[in-house]
C-alpha cells in the first residue's frame, strides 16, 4: 500500500501521509511526498495543498529504523525545499504530535492549522543531534529567537496554544481539522504566490543574551553537546543568509549523527523501549487496575498511591491504625496539592484523585483489590507478618507485590498459599515521579503476575525493567558495589569533595557523598547493621561511614554527614578527613593522591564487573536493562547511554 497519496478535491489538493504507527519520515514517506509535489505540479487545476495524516498523529518524526544508519534519497532537506517552492500554498493539518522532522515538514509548508490538543516539537537534542532539515533556520522566522531558544535546546514539546501564541502555527482548528485547514489554504491561495518561510524576515522579539544561554546549557547539560550545537546553530542563523545557514545546520547534523554521544543516546533509547518485553511473553491477561490496594502509607506508599490515583485507579490504602491512615491520607493530599503547584497536575484532576482514595486499617476492605502493593518498612519480619495477613484475606486470584529495594522476594512467597501470585515492584522515590520499576521476578512468579507488572508500569507512564531475586536486585546491587569502591578509595587516599567533583565532571548531577547526605546515611547503616553477621571475616570492609552515623552525622537532616551544612551550604568538614585518615591507617594504607579521571575509570570499571555478574546469574535479562536502570534511577548521566 502506498504511503502517500494524492487526492483532487476540485481545486484542492490533500496529500495524505499514513505510515502506522505515528507516520514516521522513512525513505518511503520522503520519496512519496516529493512525487506528490511532482504530481500536483503538474496539474494546474490545484490551487492550494493540505498535507494530512492518517492514524493517531502528524508525522511524530525520523523513522527510528534508519537512526545510525547511512542516509537515504531521497532527504528530507530536498523534499522540504521541493514542498516550500511549490507555486501553490501547502498548509499542514497537525493533530497529535508533529515533533522533529515532522515538525520541520510542517515549518516548510506555507500554513499551518492544529487540533487543540496537538503537541510540536524539536526533541533531537534527546538524541545527541540538532535538527537537520532546516528546523534552526526557519523556526525563528516563525517565531521569537527567546521561543525557538528554548524549542530547540531543550527538546520539550508546546502545546497547540502556546504553538499559536509564538507563532508557529497559524489558527488552531475549533472543528474540523482538515475544514479548517482548506479554509487557510483557499485564503493564502487568493493571495497569489506562496510565501516561503525562508524568506521571511527573523522575529527578533526579547534580546538574548547568547553567552548566559550557553552558561546555562553547559551547567544543565553535563557535558552534553548536543544542546550547546543546537545554541550555536540558531545563533549562526540570526546573523547568516538562509543558504549559509542551512548547510551549517546540516554540517553540524551529520557530525553530530556520527559522535559517540549520538551512539549513547540512540542506545539507552532503544534499550527503553526494549526494557520489560519478557513480561508480557506468556500472554497471560494482567489484573484489573482500576482498583488497588497500597498497604503502608508512609513516603514511598503515599508516592505509589498517589501514582495510582493520578492514573485514574480508585486506591484503598491500608495502614496499622486509624491514627495512621488519617496521617497517610494528609501526606497524600500534600503530595497532590505539590504536584498542581509545579504543574505536573492540573487542580481539578487532582481533586478527582483524591476522590478515588479511600483508608482504613482494616486488611478485610483489601479483598476487592486485584493487586495489593505491600509498601511497608523495609524489614523482612514485618513484610513477612504482612503477606502471612494478606493471603489470609485475598482471594485465590488477587496478585500480591511487594515494594522492596533488597529484600529476598522469595521468602514472601512461600508465605502464600500460591506463590505463582507474588512478585516485587521496587518503586523510586518519589514513587510518583521516578519513571523507573523494576519488577523482581521470583523463582514461582507466574506469567498473570508478571504481566500485572508490565501493565502496572504503562498505566503509570514507568518504564518496567525485570529483576530476579538478589540483595539489591540490578540497581541497588551495583549502587552498593561502587559505594565500597569509593569507600575503599577514601581509604587509599581521596576525599569525598574529590570523588564527587570526578563525578559530576563526568555528567552525575551530584556526586554520591552528597547524595547520601540528602537521602540519609542512616538508611544504608541499618542495611549494613543488618548483614554483618553474615559478612565473610575475611572480606575488605570501609568503617568511615559507620564512624560518621556513630557520631550522629546522618547527612542533612542532621546538619553534618559527608559534609558541614550549618552554614546553609555543603562544605568539606576537616573531622571527616581526620576520620577517613584514622581509618586509612587502622587498614594499614599508605594514602595517595586520586587523579579525577582515575577515580571515573574505577567507578565505571566496578559498575561494569557487578553488571556483568548479574549477567552471568540471571538476574538482569540484557546489559541494555542495567543501562536503563543506571540511567532512568540513578543518575548515571544519559548522554554516556549507561555503565555497560
Amino acid at each position: 500500500m502506498e504511503c502517500v497519496t494524492v487526492e483532487i478535491h476540485g481545486d484542492l489538493a490533500r496529500v495524505i501521509i499514513d505510515n502506522p504507527p505515528v507516520n514516521a519520515l522513512g525513505q518511503a514517506v520522503r520519496a512519496g511526498l516529493l512525487n506528490a509535489q511532482k504530481q500536483i505540479s503538474r496539474q494546474p487545476e490545484v490551487k492550494a495543498v493540505v498535507l494530512c495524516c492518517a492514524g493517531r498523529s502528524f508525522v511524530a518524526g525520523a523513522d527510528i529504523r534508519e537512526f545510525g544508519k547511512p542516509p537515504m534519497a531521497p532527504l528530507l532537506p530536498d523534499v522540504l525545499a521541493a514542498i516550500e517552492a511549490s507555486a501553490v500554498p501547502w498548509v499542514a493539518a497537525i493533530h497529535g504530535t508533529a515533533l522533529g522532522g515532522g515538525l520541520e515538514l510542517a515549518m516548510a509548508c506555507h500554513g499551518r492549522v492544529a487540533s487543540a490538543s496537538a503537541k510540536m516539537g524539536l526533541p533531537e537534542v534527546n538524541l545527541g543531534i540538532i535538527p537537520g532539515s532546516g528546523g534552526t533556520v526557519r523556526l525563528p522566522r516563525l517565531v521569537p529567537i527567546v521561543d525557538a531558544v528554548a524549542l530547540v535546546t531543550k527538546g520539550k514539546p508546546v502545546g497547540a496554544e502556546q504553538a499559536q501564541a509564538s507563532g508557529l502555527i497559524d489558527c488552531l482548528a475549533s472543528g474540523d481539522l482538515i475544514a479548517t485547514a482548506e479554509r487557510l489554504a483557499r485564503a493564502l491561495a487568493a493571495q497569489g504566490a506562496p510565501r516561503p518561510t525562508l524568506s521571511r524576515t527573523l522575529i527578533t522579539g526579547a534580546p538574548i543574551d547568547w553567552d548566559a544561554e550557553e552558561a546555562g546549557l553547559r551547567k544543565r547539560g553535563r557535558g552534553a553537546a548536543a544542546p550547546l550545537e543546537a545554541l550555536a546553530a540558531l545563533r549562526f542563523a540570526t546573523t547568516a543568509s538562509a543558504s549559509d545557514a542551512l548547510a551549517a545546520e546540516r554540517e553540524r547534523f551529520l557530525r553530530l549523527s556520527a559522535s559517540p554521544e549520538a551512539a549513547a543516546l540512540r542506545h539507552i533509547f532503544f534499550a527503553e523501549r526494549a526494557a520489560g518485553k519478557s513480561l508480557v511473553a506468556g500472554g497471560a491477561v494482567p489484573a484489573d487496575l482500576s482498583r488497588v490496594g497500597v498497604i503502608g502509607g508512609g513516603t514511598m506508599g503515599a508516592g505509589i498511591a498517589t501514582a495510582l490515583l493520578v492514573s485514574g485507579s480508585e486506591v484503598h490504602l491500608t495502614e496499622r491504625d486509624a491514627s495512621a491512615a488519617a496521617s497517610a491520607q494528609d501526606r497524600i493530599a500534600d503530595t497532590l496539592a505539590a504536584s498542581v503547584k509545579r504543574g505536573a497536575v492540573a487542580p481539578e484532576k487532582a481533586d478527582a484523585a483524591l476522590a478515588r482514595l479511600t483508608t482504613g486499617d482494616d486488611y478485610a476492605t483489601l479483598a476487592d483489590c486485584p493487586l495489593v502493593i505491600e509498601a511497608v518498612f523495609e524489614d523482612m519480619a514485618v513484610k513477612q507478618q504482612v503477606f502471612a495477613r494478606l493471603d489470609a484475606v485475598m482471594p485465590p486470584n488477587a496478585v500480591l507485590a511487594s515494594n522492596t529495594s533488597y529484600l529476598d522476594v522469595n521468602k514472601l512467597a512461600v508465605l502464600t498459599r500460591d506463590p505463582s501470585r507474588i512478585l516485587g515492584l521496587h518503586f523510586f522515590a518519589p514513587a510518583h515521579v521516578m519513571k523507573l520499576l523494576e519488577v523482581v521476578r521470583a523463582d514461582q512468579t507466574g506469567a498473570r503476575a508478571l504481566a500485572t507488572g508490565a501493565a502496572l508500569a504503562r498505566r503509570l507512564g514507568k518504564i518496567a525493567v525485570v529483576a530476579g531475586v538478589c540483595d539489591g536486585f540490578i540497581g541497588n546491587r551495583i549502587m552498593s558495589a561502587y559505594r565500597r569502591e569509593c569507600e575503599f578509595m577514601l581509604e587509599e587516599g581521596a576525599l569525598p569533595q574529590q570523588i564527587d567533583a570526578a563525578m559530576e565532571a563526568f555528567g552525575f548531577a551530584m556526586g554520591i557523598y552528597a547524595v547520601q547526605d540528602m537521602s540519609g546515611l542512616d538508611i544504608a547503616w541499618a542495611q549494613r547493621k543488618a548483614r554483618a553477621a553474615n559478612r565473610p571475616t575475611n572480606e575488605r570492609y570501609a568503617h568511615i561511614a559507620d564512624r560518621l552515623c556513630e557520631a550522629g552525622r546522618l547527612g542533612r537532616k542532621t546538619g553534618k554527614g559527608w559534609y558541614d551544612y550549618t552554614t546553609g551550604h555543603a562544605k568539606p568538614d576537616p573531622e571527616v578527613e581526620r576520620i577517613i585518615a584514622e581509618e586509612s591507617a587502622r587498614a594499614g594504607l599508605a594514602r595517595r593522591t586520586f587523579a579525577g579521571d582515575e577515580i571515573t575509570a574505577r567507578i565505571l570499571r566496578i559498575m561494569q564487573t557487578e553488571g556483568q555478574a548479574l549477567l552471568k546469574e540471571g538476574i538482569a535479562e540484557s546489559a541494555g536493562d542495567i543501562d536503563v536502570v543506571m540511567v532512568t534511577g540513578f543518575g548515571f548521566p544519559r548522554h554516556k547511554g549507561g555503565p555497560m
